[in-house]
Order: C-alpha cells, then structure tokens, then sequence
C-alpha cells in the first residue's frame, strides 16, 4: 500500500513537470508589438449588390448567378439578385435593417412567419427583400431575394418606361 501511493505521488509530479516544461516553453518571454494593419491587408466585411452602390449584404453571402437577373434601359434598372451564405437569418434581417438605414433607405414594412420579407424605398427607388432558409442544404444556408427597382427617367417628365408624361 504504502509502495502504491509513493508511485501515485511520483506520477503526479513527474505529470505536472511535463505540463510545466510544455507551457514555458510557448512563451518566448520577450513582449511582442502587433505591427498596424495596412488598408490592402483588411478583409472586406461586405459586399455591395451589383452596381446599385447603396444596398450590401455580409461577405459571406455569395451571388447566386444561375437564378438571378438584372435589366437596365434608358429609364430603368432593377433585377432579382439571389445571394446564399451561413447567415442566420435573424442576424441578416438585423445587418439589412442597419445597413439600408445607413444608406438612408427607409423601411416600409417588415412581415415574418416562415419567411422574412423586408420593403425598403427611397426616392424612385424600391428594394424588397424576402429571406428564407435553405431546406435543401445540410449546412443551413440562408438565401436572400433582392427585387430591386430604379426609375432612371428625369422626374415629372417621363414615366418609368421612359415614356413622356402627357398632362
């Protein structure tokens, strides 16, 4: 017995002298300075929809180029821009609000159930935005639908199909 708890006390110890050793040896014991980060080293954190300027989404959204389309006239631009990434959809809906906030969109509504659909407009422009997640991926993606619209026609002179306004 008393053989027994002498090995066990010599284990311990030669154990925490192992762990010591381990542990000193990652400190180098002199401090570090971090060195600043250049501008062209910073990862971005979004990402803007198409060449609209004013409307972003988390970098980890990706653009879905199969199922999405875009249309621009003399008097119109807009498209649906499909975008999948691991956002949680709660988190996207926040980061929507702000950021179009920022970029002095107003929100006109926001519905919830199964889905999240989002209505932001600003002066001859709309953007709606329905969130979903992706039953089909394991991976628990979330996809955002943009139907963007933007009236490029000169204001009280032509409609949006570029057509003059008769008065």
């Amino acid at each position: 017995m008393q053989m027994n708890l002498a090995a066990k006390k010599i284990g311990c110890g030669c154990a925490l002298l192992l762990m010591l050793s381990m542990f000193s040896s990652c400190s180098t014991g002199r401090p570090t300075t971090a060195q600043p980060i250049r501008d062209d080293e910073l990862t971005p954190v979004s990402t803007m929809v198409e060449s609209y300027g004013d409307i972003e989404l988390p970098i980890e959204m990706v653009l879905e180029t199969d199922e999405s389309m875009a249309m621009r006239t003399d008097s119109f631009q807009g498209g649906i821009h499909v975008y999948r990434g691991r956002v949680l959809i709660g988190s996207l809906r926040d980061y929507l609000i702000t950021s179009m906030r920022n970029h002095k969109w107003k929100l006109m509504g926001d519905a919830s159930y199964k889905n999240t659909m989002l209505v932001f407009t600003k002066p001859n422009r709309t953007c709606m935005v329905v969130l979903t997640e992706d039953i089909n991926d394991f991976l628990g993606k979330t996809q955002a639908n943009l139907y963007v619209t933007v009236d490029l026609a000169p204001a009280g002179r032509l409609n949006p199909f570029g057509e003059p306004i008769k008065q």
